[in-house]
């Protein structure tokens, strides 16, 4: 998993209450193994008009403005519906790696961090704020530090957030459940090496 420090990019308003993950990455395209391509297929139903290849003019982030946007300003409850770990696989395809919005499902939220995108809770009236500011200046540029745990704008906005420390150390040093177990592996191996052999899948026991 890429680490995540300092992010620096356009951010995307998209002013949506209760979007669920099957507008972020609809059912159909859930038939991939790896993690890789779904970015196409993001917000496939508004994004694209009835022949699913044709962009929609009036979906917001299809604005030329908006291209290349790294982080995403959203409203409550992102993530919603079924627990599809595909939803930050798209975003992450996409290019999204920080979505801003005042709160998230849980299950969203919890597999953000395990996929390398960071979620961040903000007061409603901060995202209204950022809302409106992305909507007034399309390609407006934020600033997510997570080391300092700011959002700035060059311009003398500056917006504080917190992240819970041990998910945070994750992320920073791009730590997902697999990278902590291997933090450990010398210790797992002199443990393996330490049992008898059968019990290693080696051999039969006596």
């Amino acid at each position: 998993m890429d680490a995540f420090t300092v992010l620096t990019g356009i951010a995307a308003p998209l002013d949506r209450v209760n979007v669920d993950t099957d507008q972020i990455i609809p059912k159909q395209f859930l038939k991939r193994i790896e993690r890789t391509g779904f970015g196409k297929f993001l917000f496939f139903d508004w994004r694209y008009q009835n022949d699913g290849e044709t962009p929609n003019p009036e979906f917001e982030l299809n604005a030329a403005a908006l291209q290349g946007a790294v982080i995403l300003v959203t409203g409550k409850n992102f993530g919603c519906g079924s627990s599809r770990e595909h939803a930050p696989w798209a975003l992450l395809d996409y290019g999204i790696r920080a979505v801003l919005a005042p709160s998230f499902a849980d299950i969203f939220y919890n597999n953000c961090f395990k996929n390398g995108i960071l979620p961040v809770v903000l007061p409603e009236e901060t995202i209204d704020s950022l809302l409106a500011a992305g909507k007034a200046h399309p390609g407006m540029e934020l600033t997510v530090d997570l080391e300092s745990q700011t959002i700035t704008d060059g311009k003398g906005l500056k917006i504080p957030f917190e992240v819970d420390a041990f998910r945070r150390h994750c992320l920073l040093n791009g730590l997902d459940d697999i990278g902590l177990s291997l933090q450990h592996a010398t210790a797992i191996d002199a443990y393996e090496s330490a049992r008898p052999a059968w019990k290693r899948g080696v051999g039969a026991p006596a």
